[in-house]
């Protein structure tokens, strides 16, 4: 065994890396990962089928906004319709923000380290994923950050 005075920084470094590398890998199996990669395929296949069902809203509120005439239309319905256009495009905005999120969960997933919690470093527990799959902490990491 080497004496750890003689050993170089650049040494040190890498057996860190290593170190690191090792303690970050996914504790599932393969058979287990593609559980998880399905199961986060399908959370975004149906997110991409509300953002574009929603945007189909929005382009039938527009149409119909047009066939109005100013006589029938009053000043407050233009204001809800305006808010409820408002409220699809905040909503498109927060799928479009999950399915990030579940991207990254696939990235993990190919880059073996998923269901490690980037907090604690310690593996998250399978049925918090199930629940969240896209989820990077574990629930006592996500009750220390509510304290």
């Amino acid at each position: 065994m080497a004496d750890p005075d003689n050993i170089s920084p650049q040494d040190r470094d890498d057996e860190a890396a290593e170190t690191s590398a090792d303690e970050r890998k996914t504790p599932f199996t393969d058979d287990e990962l593609e559980h998880f990669q399905d199961l986060i395929l399908e959370r975004r296949r149906r997110a991409r089928d509300d953002i574009e069902r929603m945007r189909e809203q929005i382009d039938e509120a527009k149409e119909h906004a047009g066939e109005d005439s100013a006589y029938s239309f009053h000043m407050a319905d233009a204001g809800t319709d305006a808010m409820e256009r408002e409220k699809l495009y905040l909503m498109i905005a927060r799928q479009q923000k999950y399915i990030r999120y579940l991207d990254r969960a696939l990235e993990r997933i190919e880059n073996k380290t998923y269901g490690i919690c980037k907090v604690t470093g310690e593996p998250i527990a399978r049925e918090r994923l199930e629940a969240v799959p896209h989820t990077e902490i574990s629930i006592q990491a996500k009750q220390a950050q509510k304290s």
